[in-house]
């Protein structure tokens, strides 16, 4: 059988020690600070990013180019493997269409070889959650049009549910509406939001304090998770929240295994400090 590449992007959210494990190489999405140069996502530490925006810094991404995903996938076609892309949402970024015109481009040169590009619509660990479904799939010994299918299938199950602090982050980079951002500015008052079918972010709710707002979240995991379901919690600087919630996981619901890690730069450039999202597999998005 010929050897399956997996390619994601940056994010995903997922450590690389991880993406290493699973054998997936990651396309780094540009991340500016302020009007210092652009750095890869992987080159910026989380905690030194999230300290800036607190103190004022506003932070900038630039989506990955055609041309540098047409150089990667040509190495790995090249090489003598199938290619599967995951992409982060084209509802929230113009990456997954430079890669899918990249794997249209190439296809040509190489009519023995198969490339797939997904578009995952999930974005952080929700699309980290699919790409280690896909990573659990490939070692399973699945074909390329059966992995391939198994995640186009699944990705509309991956449920993200999350709270900000400031919905203001997600208003300047177009993410949410002004009307939306502005109910979210009342003191006291947090969001619910989602993503939807259409891989954009959309407020559900709004409940008063924190807590509330974790409590909700672990009530849409009550109503709607599949048992048995991986179950991911990404953070924008906020670890103590990310522990709470797993700790109300594990004592409401039995849930044992919870992989938590930080919001990277790419996506807490436009979610913000205190940014909280909780991602398993349900019965809708």
């Amino acid at each position: 059988m010929t050897p399956i590449s997996i390619i994601t992007d940056s994010s995903c959210d997922v450590a690389v020690e991880l993406t290493n494990k699973w054998n997936v190489y990651v396309v780094q999405l540009d991340v500016m600070l302020d009007n210092d140069e652009p750095k890869l996502n992987c080159d910026v530490d989380n905690k030194e990013f999230y300290d800036a925006m607190r103190k004022g810094s506003s932070a900038k991404t630039s989506a990955i180019n055609t041309e540098s995903f047409r150089r990667i996938f040509d190495r790995e076609l090249a090489a003598g493997r199938d290619v599967l892309y995951i992409g982060f949402s084209s509802g929230l970024s113009t990456t997954y269409n430079s890669a899918r015109v990249a794997a249209e481009e190439l296809q040509a040169d190489y009519p023995e070889r198969k490339i797939r590009t997904i578009d995952s619509l999930c974005a952080s660990l929700g699309q980290g959650m699919l790409l280690k479904l896909a990573v659990d799939k490939r070692d399973s010994g699945a074909s390329f049009e059966e992995l391939g299918d198994y995640i186009e299938n699944t990705k509309m199950s991956i449920a993200h549910w999350f709270t900000v602090d400031d919905l203001q982050y997600l208003r300047r980079g177009g993410r949410v509406a002004a009307s939306v951002a502005l109910i979210g500015g009342v003191p006291g008052i947090k969001p619910v939001m989602h993503m939807d079918n259409a891989g954009k972010l959309t407020k559900v709710s709004q409940v008063r304090g924190r807590k509330a707002s974790l409590t909700a979240i672990v009530e849409r995991f009550k109503e709607t998770a599949v048992a048995p379901s991986p179950v991911f919690i990404s953070h924008g600087d906020c670890e103590d929240d990310a522990k709470l919630l797993a700790s109300m996981l594990k004592s409401e619901c039995g849930i044992k295994d919870i992989y938590i890690n930080y919001v990277g730069p790419v996506i807490g450039a436009h979610s913000g400090p205190g940014t909280l999202a909780l991602f398993f597999l349900g019965k809708e998005r």
